[in-house]
């Protein structure tokens, strides 16, 4: 059985903030190398509006529930260890 002792609650915001731009820098620096000749004629709004609407749901769905999982498991580590 799981000592609830030795699992990690929620991050703090800081870890928070970091695990988000840890997911967000390198997606939208991908989808603008990927997507950029593309979305060039657009305007910067519109532009803005396209990469959030699909940055969004890669960092939601599929980034951030493994850097939680990571989180987690590096804490659980750091504190059995002592």
């Amino acid at each position: 059985m799981t000592n609830p002792a030795a699992v990690p609650g929620p991050p703090t915001k800081h870890q928070l903030a970091f695990m988000i731009w840890l997911a967000v820098f390198p997606t939208l620096t991908a989808l603008n190398l990927t997507l950029g000749h593309w979305l060039s004629p657009l305007t910067p709004v519109l532009r803005t509006f396209v990469l959030a609407t699909i940055a969004v749901p890669i960092v939601i769905y599929g980034l951030m529930p493994h850097l939680h999982r990571l989180r987690t498991r590096i804490l659980s580590r750091r504190w059995r260890n002592g």
